[in-house]
């Protein structure tokens, strides 16, 4: 029938746009929240005259995205300098001195340091594994190689990836997987995740080549 191929193609044009609409009025709500939030508490902090400004600055939509924007690039600028990089050093040294707080700011940072580092080798590579058994592959994405007593343990030719579920990439499995039972595809991350996150609907683009195995 004509109109329910109509509705499945409108609901294709705009299942896509109100998804991504509504996931950035959801993060523009959160980071104006915060920054209301910090406003009140400087408000607090000084005269009557400037909390009625901050009450101005309140109203005005988007303009925490703008600040946090702002405000991440001036930290980045500062950290890459000489005196900002050493500043940054005191930091997590006083953050790794503070019982309880150590343990949750050095996992962070770890991870944060590998994710975000450019010489990080996290989630540069797509890959394909059989898993969770021989004969079904799946995507995965490499995330570094084994180390300290574990390396010990598994040996060497060893690599530690991350293979996402579907439709929700966030969640997924860690192994520590031969790199000879690994291919790498040339597909690049953004591709593979899209992949996944479309449950196979939407192949990557571009020419189809012939993986070859990690080395």
């Amino acid at each position: 029938m004509n109109l329910k191929k109509y509705i499945f193609a409108g609901l294709l044009v705009w299942l896509p746009l109100a998804i991504t609409l509504w996931v950035l009025s959801w993060l523009i709500g959160v980071l104006d929240g915060i920054f209301a939030n910090v406003l009140h508490g400087l408000g607090n902090l000084l005269p009557q005259a400037f909390n009625d400004s901050f009450a101005h600055l309140q109203d005005i939509r988007g303009l925490g995205v703008v600040l946090v924007f702002l405000v991440l690039v001036l930290t980045g600028a500062f950290a890459s300098n000489v005196f900002g990089n050493w500043l940054v050093k005191q930091w997590d040294k006083l953050f790794t001195h503070i019982p309880i707080v150590k343990s949750i700011y050095t996992s962070v940072k770890k991870v944060s340091d590998t994710l975000f580092s450019s010489n990080g080798n996290a989630f540069r590579k797509a890959l394909l594994v059989q898993y969770p058994r021989q004969g079904a592959w799946t995507i995965a994405f490499q995330t570094g190689t084994p180390s300290g007593e574990v390396s010990q343990h598994v040996g060497e030719g060893f690599i530690s990836i991350y293979v996402p579920t579907t439709p929700n990439p966030t969640s997924g499995f860690f192994l520590l997987v031969p790199s000879k039972d690994v291919v790498e595809l040339d597909m690049s991350v953004d591709e593979a995740l899209t992949y996944v996150i479309s449950m196979g609907a939407v192949s990557p683009s571009g020419p189809m080549t012939h993986p070859s195995p990690l080395q």
